[in-house]
């Protein structure tokens, strides 16, 4: 036991000596010194991905550094499906262990660096090597883990932040812990970083019965009132309570978590911390995402050479074996089957669309009821709808490419990427004036889209029928599509957005 107490001093020795020696190199910044921000991300495209939070933690990191006044490297967990055409390549930096409550548990670091941003991958199988990112029974200490191993790992890091950007719920624990037991570590001078945290989507929170917080999340009992919201543990409001600053990725989200109706219980939380909220609305890598490039596509194309869009069209019909049509508006939709999705009104409004001169394609997975009940208008319309039950990437930059017309009704979207990958398609959404949606598509004389403004089948079948008559006028058409095409929906202004709340965050730790 002597011999462990000691071995265990020692470890915190060197560790603590790494850190002075760390911060030491970090500081003291000159004034026009470049920011230095370390996204906290539990997934990042190409690496893992579930949805938007896997894009946006690929996409930001790239325009920050294009714009060459900050810099940013990402670190994420090292799952088992980081393929390894990255993995060979991948540069080891060291292996510690990692307290998790009273646990000790192996972490190892990784440096990779792709598209000029520094990745670091955390490593340990017990936690990461699954068949999937989330869904687990003991996702609580998966992530605790995470959390308590970027703060650290941070000492052997080639990249010493002045700004800690944490997303969702997985990475609130980080300005968490932070905040408990490294703002302040004895003899090392962890004061001047900053935390922020991004709200994506908050209806995923993090919530856990109390007993957890000692026994998983080795936080003392004392600390339970300040991370409590509903009577459990509730990570992400203890994330809102313990970080300097907090985004989320629209202007009118902001305003939406303000209440009930789109909050999911924390509109109190959000309002008691008005004073930190900002709302930036994501871009999309228009590299990726490039209808000049993408080599998805049957033909390419830009908005000078539009004429030549509808070679994909006729494309993807003949790929999915509908009526080879030039002149029919194809409405496209890539989606998660879900009820947030709208799909509950598209479901009543779809007899009446269905009834028009149309062709509808879908892709996505998720709820059996939805999954149905797309199989089912595939069945009883053969010449007008095909349901594509799978995710596949390729398919969906087909989908952008092939429609007229894209479906977005959210109930709630918090910005929403669909729609902006469509545009740069010219491919004119009809969307829900919610979140993102509201911010990015607007109906009108020098509209680039059509709004249903209130949430019902009758109002989303006229949206989508004021789509369909203007896509008949070939003048007006054109006009939107190119309206839509040519707008900037690249990551650089929200990229330039996030950089500004970067240096008013680090101004105010000074």
């Amino acid at each position: 036991m002597a011999t462990q107490t000691k071995a265990r001093k020692t470890d915190e020795t060197v560790k603590k000596r790494a850190l002075r020696k760390a911060v030491a190199k970090a500081k003291p910044r000159k004034k026009n010194d470049k920011l230095r921000i370390l996204l906290v991300s539990a997934e990042v495209n190409p690496f893992s991905q579930t949805g938007g939070l896997g894009e946006v933690a690929s996409s930001l990191p790239v325009a920050v550094n294009e714009l060459g006044t900050a810099e940013m490297a990402v670190v994420t967990p090292l799952y088992e499906c980081v393929g390894q055409q990255y993995r060979k390549d991948f540069e080891f930096i060291c292996h510690i262990n990692v307290p998790v409550a009273w646990r000790s548990q192996y972490a190892g670091l990784f440096k990779y660096v792709y598209r000029g941003v520094t990745h670091y991958f955390i490593d340990n199988e017990y936690y990461f090597k699954r068949g999937g990112l989330y869904g687990y029974y003991d996702d609580a200490e998966r992530f605790a883990f995470f959390c308590r191993a970027v703060l650290e790992l941070m000492p052997y890091m080639d990249f010493k932040p002045d700004i800690l950007h944490s997303n969702d719920w997985h990475t609130a624990l980080v300005p968490i812990y932070y905040k408990l037991y490294y703002m302040y570590a004895e003899g090392d001078d962890y004061s001047y970083i900053q935390n922020l945290i991004t709200i994506h989507n908050i209806e995923y929170q993090g919530k856990y019965d109390g007993h957890l917080l000692e026994d998983v999340f080795g936080i003392p009992g004392n600390q339970y009132f300040t991370l409590e919201w509903g009577g459990c543990v509730n990570l992400m409001f203890g994330a809102m309570a313990y970080s300097d600053k907090i985004s989320t990725v629209s202007r009118t989200y902001a305003e939406e978590l303000k209440s009930p109706e789109h909050a999911c219980g924390l509109q109190d939380a959000v309002r008691r911390f008005e004073y930190k909220l900002t709302g930036i609305v994501n871009g999309i890598d228009t590299v990726v995402y490039n209808p000049a490039t993408a080599p998805a596509l049957f033909e390419h194309y830009d908005a000078d050479s539009y004429e030549k869009k509808v070679l994909n069209k006729t494309g993807l019909q003949k790929l999915i074996g509908l009526p080879e049509r030039e002149d029919v508006p194809m409405i496209t939709m890539v989606t998660r089957l879900a009820w947030h999705k709208g799909l509950d009104i598209l479901k009543q409004a779809m007899p009446r669309i269905i009834k028009e001169d149309v062709q509808f394609v879908l892709l996505g997975t998720g709820e059996p009821e939805y999954e149905g009940f797309f199989r089912d208008m595939q069945a009883a319309y053969p010449d007008k709808v095909r349901a594509i039950i799978a995710f596949n990437k390729d398919m969906s930059q087909k989908l952008f490419a092939a429609g007229d017309i894209y479906m977005m009704p959210s109930h709630s979207e918090p910005c929403g990427l669909g729609q902006m990958m469509a545009m740069r398609y010219g491919t004119i959404p009809v969307v829900r004036n919610v979140g993102g949606l509201n911010d990015t598509v607007h109906e009108g004389e020098e509209g680039n889209g059509f709004v249903c403004p209130v949430h019902t089948g009758e109002a989303l079948a006229d949206a989508t029928v004021r789509a369909i008559k203007a896509y008949g006028d070939k003048e007006r058409w054109k006009a939107i599509v190119r309206r839509a095409m040519t707008e900037d929906w690249s990551w650089s202004a929200s990229a330039k957005k996030y950089i500004e709340l970067y240096r008013e965050m680090a101004e105010n730790a000074k």
